[in-house]
């Protein structure tokens, strides 16, 4: 087995865009990733490629596990044909020494692999952050009831929008479980900035939103699906999420996909009634000392 650390993401990129495209939708975040890095666009925080970990382990046969870090976030590893290669995730964990490691987002069962042999070699243990299921749509269900209008979020929405946000990653999502008051609007201005964000509207009031992720080749990522407490149970995330479903398909891509906490199960109720099928389990496992 050969070990190759890539401080280059253009090279990165060139090395392994293709094999992440043999599960497009599943690679959604290591794809976007070297996507961004690639366009070299956005450098603040973790975008920038300068700090990232970016390696391969190969074989006569070419690369057979891909693994990608962005700090602080975990890291994610894909392997060739979805398959365990144990000799592989050895020789990865080899090279890695004592580079300190926050956790593993994976296809559920390489995840399971990786922590288990990190753990174990590190003298430390895992538990799950999220249970997480995979999600491709085609085509929208055509008999979902379409409630309200679609609109993208505009500067004057920075009255609630902040909040919404904040209280979305407040769910758990993302290992946030308090909310904070948000104080620098200008984050939230540059998400409205990026045209990703929409708005649902029912009678005049904002009711629901749901946003554009990272955009790939034929796939199209749908995340931020957040309704506030009061608006719930009236089928607004539904109509939501289905109308900014199918204005992606008429961009062009042949597919959306987004994750879901299998912890929810309304949501991922909501999501198979508007056509998304299950593609693949994904857990993101964190690491602490023993």
């Amino acid at each position: 087995m050969e070990f190759k650390v890539y401080k280059d993401v253009n090279e990165f990129y060139d090395a392994t865009y293709d094999l992440l495209m043999c599960d497009e939708a599943q690679n959604l975040i290591p794809l976007g990733n070297i996507i961004i890095g690639k366009k070299g666009k956005d450098k603040t925080g973790w975008r920038d490629p300068a700090n990232w970990f970016m390696a391969t382990v190969s074989d006569d046969n070419g690369i057979q596990l891909v693994a990608m870090m962005t700090p602080p976030h975990n890291i994610a590893l894909y392997t060739r044909d979805n398959k365990i290669d144990e000799v592989a995730v050895a020789c990865l964990m080899a090279e890695l020494a004592d580079m300190p490691l926050p956790g593993v987002i994976a296809r559920k069962d390489i995840a399971l692999h990786f922590a288990q042999t990190y753990c174990t070699a590190k003298g430390m243990i895992y538990e799950t952050e999220m249970d997480q299921r995979i999600y491709e749509l085609t085509e929208v269900n055509p008999d979902i009831a379409h409630i309200g209008t679609m609109r993208l979020a505009e500067k004057s929405d920075a009255y609630f929008i902040p909040y919404w946000l904040e209280a979305f990653y407040s769910s758990g999502t993302y290992g946030k479980t308090t909310m904070s008051i948000p104080q620098d609007i200008e984050i939230f201005l540059a998400r409205i900035e990026e045209k990703r964000l929409y708005i649902l509207e029912h009678e005049g009031k904002p009711v629901s939103m749901a946003a554009i992720m990272r955009d790939m080749q034929t796939v199209c990522g749908v995340g931020l699906v957040y309704t506030p407490p009061y608006f719930r149970g009236k089928g607004y995330a539904t109509s939501c999420v289905a109308k900014l479903s199918q204005i992606i398909l008429e961009r062009g891509f042949t597919k959306c996909a987004l994750y879901t906490d299998l912890a929810n199960p309304t949501s991922n109720s909501i999501y198979q009634k508007i056509g998304y099928r299950p593609i693949c389990d994904s857990m993101m496992l964190k690491f602490n000392k023993g």
